[in-house]
């Protein structure tokens, strides 16, 4: 294949996935939409409901309602209760109350009583009834099925009372058991409230009998403490007896620290005078206050005068005299008592330490077994203390619940009934019927809520795109142009007309907003590129018969209006239908050309109502149409005619379905998507934009084509300031002159 045409980078597009997410009044518009376009579902549903509600209007049954009232109040039985409560909640009370006027077991003892399950104005039939049986669980259970459903029971707001209600096809019948669910249920409150008494006398004396023991027990627990307490002195008040005990673990505690400290000045002063050399000892004993001194420093006295003595007798007669020697001797002798003197004071300060210590020792035991003592003591008195008001609680509780059980002999047999009945249930007069109108407003409401469902429901599962918004959030492309559709035939247009001004409605209604519609679209593709304006332009679809040969056709008679040269091809080499529209010979044309049997020249036809406009049909179906349209002789072609003609537009195949219309995409310079209004699916319509994208083809955008401009979605599309013009339908153009058997051969 030859070098293909550059693709030129798309032109800024706006957000259309934001634009379509946006504000709730869209989303409100787009569902007065749906229903507008399904109003047909409303207004057969609104139909039916009429229709419906009037039908239960007339044939209501008549149902005889009987009221009965009675009056609850709160009852005394709080009394004999163990502890004492607050005010009852009435509305828990009186809601309590109306659950047990229709639980199974009172309503089975009314059905019993009357024999409902045997009476013919409750079943609803005609005598005679087949005798049944209440003891049957589906007899049972049909029975009061029936009574649940006919029975209503209301509290009236802020009082006492209840209301009952029966409703039936038989007015005694209805009232009968309204009075029988009143005594039924007067009896059951009366028995169960008279046995709740008993139950309670009965528990109580069964308390009081255990409750005694307990008392006696904690008794003489009691008087045992305190005769232990009394035998050691103390106070059995337990404030005075702490007390007494802290002020004598304060003495010790004082009395221990003071031997204490005694005791560690002693050691250190004995210490200091063993560790001492002789030298130092005479100065630490003058230190020391506890031992005197004094006949040491006698010696001590002696020994100097001694010393100075011999110094002087020595220095005069020499060391060798008696009376030196004599002196010596002296001397000798005072040191020797000096030094058993030291001894002694130094026994004498170890003996101070030992008794010290000892003091010390004695002193912390004492102070230890008091405080083991207090402990002791102050367990004891807690255990007395607790002894005492378990004992207290016992009494007290024993002589509440003998008073209770007293009280509760006496009302067991005075209790009075709390229930009153206001009002008996009376024999209707009339039937009550519902009010017609309410009965066909009601069905009307449901049946129009139905209907906006089931509306809702068919616009989900319609999976057809109909609006430019869907489009544009699936393709993420703009919208080029919309076609308008309408219900125009051929009878409808002037006679003597080609086969192109029938084909072509942009020919013979030039006015009209399907010729508008196509100017827009001319207008859209051409500033798609303002400084390149595309030449070659490709029409394609996701599936067939959605328009594109339509668009193709009609956009060429717009396209050669400008006095500009336009070729059209049709590509479709499959399922040719352009030289039909036209009225022209389909034997020549592309293939032809591609397999080199004619030239361009000699197999271009032209069109005389459209002057500038050429057409190259697709001539004979060749074999393999994709090789041919794939080879560089068709890009040669496309090529030759760009530089003879302004425009050049293809017609391809759709690109679902086979892959000539992506290799024609990317040898053009745009490409249009034809969408067609209901019919294409979305996920069709997204393979479609993914292949196209992924081929790398420069898609310009949409159009949505035979859009109803008539339908919600569009209402006033078209008429805006007065430019509305004559209704003209796409499909008509497409199928109008074309005879019944070339209808399927293409679009």
């Amino acid at each position: 294949m030859g070098p293909q045409n550059p693709q030129q980078p798309l032109p800024p597009t706006t957000d259309y996935r934001a634009a379509a997410s946006a504000p709730t009044d869209a989303s409100l518009s787009e569902a007065i939409l749906v229903l507008r376009k399904r109003r047909w579902v409303l207004l057969i549903a609104i139909a039916v409901g009429l229709a419906y509600g009037m039908y239960r209007s007339v044939s209501q049954p008549r149902l005889y309602i009987a009221t009965g009232r009675i009056e609850v109040r709160s009852g005394s039985s709080n009394e004999y209760r163990l502890t004492t409560v607050g005010a009852p909640d009435t509305s828990n009370h009186l809601t309590t109350q109306s659950s047990i006027l229709t639980s199974e077991t009172l309503l089975l003892t009314v059905a019993r009583e009357l024999n409902l399950n045997n009476e013919p104005a409750f079943l609803g039939v005609r005598p005679p009834v087949p005798v049944t049986s209440l003891d049957t669980p589906m007899i049972r259970q049909a029975t009061l099925s029936r009574l649940k459903a006919n029975l209503t029971v209301s509290i009236v707001a802020r009082t006492n009372l209840i209301t009952i209600n029966y409703r039936s096809l038989d007015a005694h019948l209805s009232a009968n058991i309204i009075n029988t669910l009143i005594k039924d249920y007067i009896q059951r409150s009366y028995q169960t409230r008279f046995n709740s008494a008993q139950h309670a006398s009965q528990w109580l004396t069964g308390q009081l009998d255990d409750l005694k023991q307990q008392v006696e027990t904690s008794q003489e627990q009691l008087l045992e403490l305190q005769r232990r307490l009394g035998s050691v002195g103390v106070s059995i008040d337990p404030t005075h007896s702490q007390s007494e005990i802290t002020s004598l673990i304060d003495s010790l505690t004082k009395a221990a620290g003071d031997a204490r400290i005694n005791r560690i000045i002693a050691e250190s002063r004995y210490r200091a005078l063993a560790q001492a050399d002789p030298a130092s000892m005479e100065g630490l004993i003058d230190a020391t206050p506890s031992i005197q001194p004094a006949p040491l420093n006698a010696l001590r006295s002696q020994l100097a005068t001694a010393r100075a003595h011999y110094a002087e007798l020595t220095s005069q007669l020499g060391p060798n005299h008696p009376q030196v020697k004599a002196a010596k001797a002296q001397m000798d002798e005072l040191a020797t008592e000096i030094n058993t003197e030291q001894g002694r004071l130094l026994n004498q300060a170890k003996q101070t330490y030992l008794a010290a210590k000892a003091t010390e020792e004695q002193t912390q035991a004492a102070l230890e077994a008091q405080k083991a003592d207090a402990y002791k003591l102050r367990d004891e008195l807690v255990e007395y203390t607790l002894r005492q008001r378990e004992f207290e609680s016992g009494r007290q509780l024993y002589d509440s619940l003998l008073q209770r059980l007293r009280a509760a002999g006496i009302q067991a047999g005075l209790e009075s009934l709390e229930i009153d009945v206001v009002d008996q249930a009376l024999i209707p007069a009339a039937p009550t019927l519902q009010s017609a109108t309410t009965i066909i407003i009601v069905t009307l409401l449901f049946s129009l809520f139905g209907g906006i469902v089931i509306a809702f429901l068919l616009e989900s599962l319609d999976t057809g795109l109909r609006t430019i918004a869907e489009v544009e959030g699936i393709t993420e492309l703009p919208a080029l142009a919309i076609i308008p559709r309408s219900r125009r035939t051929v009878s409808e247009l002037p006679a003597g007309m080609s086969v192109t001004q029938l084909n072509m409605g942009v020919l013979t209604m030039p006015k009209s907003q399907f010729a508008e519609a196509f100017r827009s679209l001319r207008t859209s593709i051409l500033l798609a590129d303002t400084a390149h304006p595309p030449r070659t332009i490709l029409f394609t679809s996701a599936t067939p018969s959605e328009g594109k040969t339509t668009c193709s056709t009609n956009l060429s008679c717009i396209l050669a209006q400008r006095e500009t040269r336009v070729l059209l091809i049709d590509a479709d080499l499959r399922r040719p239908s352009v030289h039909h529209r036209f009225g022209l010979n389909g034997k020549v044309g592309l293939s032809t050309v591609l397999s080199g049997s004619t030239s361009l020249e000699e197999a271009v036809q032209q069109v005389a109502d459209v002057p500038n406009l050429d057409i190259l049909a697709s001539g004979p179906v060749p074999p393999f149409p994709t090789e041919m349209l794939s080879s560089e002789g068709m890009q040669h072609l496309i090529e030759s005619a760009k530089t003879k003609y302004t425009h050049v537009v293809i017609d391809s195949p759709p690109i679902l379905s086979v892959t000539d219309g992506v290799i024609l995409g990317r040898q053009t310079d745009a490409a249009v998507l034809v969408i067609r209004h209901g019919k294409s699916s979305k996920q069709v319509v997204r393979r479609a934009r993914d292949l196209l994208v992924r081929s790398g083809i420069r898609v310009t955008g949409f159009v949505l084509n035979a859009v109803d401009i008539n339908s919600p979605e569009y209402y006033g599309y078209y008429g805006y300031s007065g430019y509305s013009y004559a209704n003209l339908d796409s499909d008509t153009w497409e199928t109008a002159a074309t005879p019944k058997k070339r209808q399927g051969e293409g679009e």
